[in-house]
């Protein structure tokens, strides 16, 4: 399959990643698009990892208030200054803002379900999983459990404007985007219903 330049243009349109990483994903992946974007996903969840240990010294706060009865604001944090005021990662603060005011999660991470949350949660799903078969329960069980909490937990929802991606997949792109570590630090939602 011929690669263009307008697959290129395309390409990054959908993903916001540059020409060049386009370009070689799409040589990666012999000019399917589909194939391309799973590739730039792997490849910004790399670039994430990889930013991990670096310290977030700058930021932006998006907020988001929907009819004058909720509201959130979302401190989306990253290294330098230079980012922190690019419009883009701007308008990915406020989208955030948007994320939680419409699903209003309890956590941020997996790591802050409280143990009595989980072992509540373990208990009911443990009694919906008798009767399978015994080396199947711990692996139902699990899923359960995950699809019980990834509504609750900020980072495993899916993106409220795109749900092939979720929250993490988002942040890992503008890692990869920006060139700077990126996260949320903090949020807060407010509801006057």
């Amino acid at each position: 399959m011929e690669i263009t330049t307008d697959s290129i243009k395309e390409l990054r349109e959908l993903t916001g990643v540059s020409v060049m990483q386009c370009r070689k994903a799409l040589e990666e992946a012999g000019g399917d698009r589909e194939k391309a974007i799973v590739i730039l996903r792997k490849h910004s969840a790399a670039s994430a990892e990889k930013k991990a240990d670096r310290s977030l010294a700058a930021g932006a706060i998006g907020s988001y208030i929907h009819e004058g009865a909720i509201g959130a604001m979302v401190l989306l944090s990253c290294e330098t200054d230079f980012v922190a005021k690019n419009p883009e990662f701007v308008a990915l603060a406020r989208e955030l803002a948007m994320q939680v005011a419409a699903t209003n999660p309890a956590y941020m991470t997996d790591n802050e379900i409280p143990e009595d949350a989980k072992t509540a949660a373990r208990a009911v799903f443990e009694k919906e999983v008798v009767g399978k078969p015994a080396e199947m329960q711990a692996k139902i069980l699990e899923g359960k459990l995950a699809s019980y909490f990834r509504d609750q937990v900020l980072l495993n929802q899916p993106f409220i404007k795109d749900e092939s991606k979720t929250v993490r997949d988002l942040l890992n792109e503008a890692t990869q985007k920006f060139g700077e570590r990126t996260e949320v630090s903090s949020f807060t939602r407010l509801s006057a219903r």
